[in-house]
């Protein structure tokens, strides 16, 4: 009884965060500081959207231990070259729901502010990728220049395209104006074409399929390679394993069938990294061709970066 009573007094009654920590993680390619910033997350029901065989996409998900609906990343990816700041893809913004959204706030945990971005290239213009460019209808980035394929945007700012577009994608067009016009407005979109070096050490490289213009960044300081290939996967379980499987968001399924095939090919005989839009934060690995058609991905080991 005595020992009963005086018994230390519990400590685990504390209540739960039930949030995560903030959603970044740096990594050296060779000068370049990179920090791959978390815009959150959203449910994929990827039985319905990915196109392929049922079977074959339902067993990769089990024998990956997912379900459908898949809760899939939305990343972003931020550039230091020393000088000058690029942003990847500023995420949704508000345009996606509450789920997504959080590129901003992980960015100043990151320890910058929007106001600090130089230039900000866009892989595509689909609204998880360009929403967060705007805030209050105001450009969220102040100071930053932005630079799209011409491809992307003859195609999402094109009333023409939007009219002849079905009635489920109109909301794509829509969306892209609306997170554009504010730069166009201030004369900050400078489009380019094809592959391009944008920047000393940053190439646009076109993948074309996704969207008209969808564009990968490679990233090359002192012999390191980081390839930023946007929405070139979008369930890896499944595409990896598969990468004939594409998804309905696709404008030319087989065109982006075909950049599935030569960008991993050549990722996996290089062994470069590639980070992904949507593949688990922080997105980043190696690609190893397991046979003819099949890969397998290794995410990054986890580094301190002291």
């Amino acid at each position: 009884m005595l020992a009963a009573m005086l018994a230390p007094a519990a400590l685990a009654d504390a209540p739960m965060a039930k949030a995560q920590a903030p959603g970044f993680y740096r990594l050296m390619v060779g000068e370049f500081e990179v920090t791959a910033l978390s815009d959150g997350t959203n449910m994929l029901p990827a039985m319905k959207l990915l196109q392929g065989k049922p079977a074959g996409i339902a067993a990769a998900l089990q024998g990956s231990f997912l379900q459908d609906p898949v809760e899939t990343a939305h990343n972003g990816f931020l550039i230091n070259t020393g000088r000058k700041l690029v942003l990847v893809d500023p995420g949704a913004g508000t345009m996606l729901g509450p789920s997504t959204g959080d590129l901003i706030g992980n960015l100043r945990a990151a320890g910058y502010t929007p106001e600090q971005v130089d230039e900000i290239y866009i892989t595509h213009m689909h609204t998880d990728h360009i929403g967060g460019l705007v805030s209050d209808g105001k450009r969220a980035f102040p100071n930053a220049t932005l630079r799209i394929n011409r491809r992307d945007t003859e195609y999402w700012l094109s009333t023409q395209a939007m009219l002849a577009a079905p009635e489920q994608s109109k909301r794509f067009f829509q969306a892209a104006t609306v997170a554009v016009k504010p730069y166009i407005d201030a004369g900050k979109l400078q489009v380019f074409d094809g592959d391009v070096e944008l920047l000393p050490g940053i190439r646009a490289r076109g993948a074309y399929g996704h969207t008209p213009g969808h564009t990968m960044f490679l990233v090359e300081s002192k012999g390191e390679k980081l390839l930023l290939w946007g929405d070139l996967v979008h369930v890896a379980a499944v595409q990896f394993d598969n990468p004939s499987v594409t998804i309905a968001y696709d404008v030319d399924a087989d065109a982006a069938v075909r950049e599935h095939m030569r960008v991993f090919a050549e990722a996996s005989k290089e062994a470069y990294l590639v980070a992904g839009a949507h593949m688990s934060f922080p997105g980043l690995g190696h690609l190893r061709r397991v046979d003819a058609k099949t890969y397998r991905f290794f995410p990054l080991n986890y580094s301190a970066l002291k």
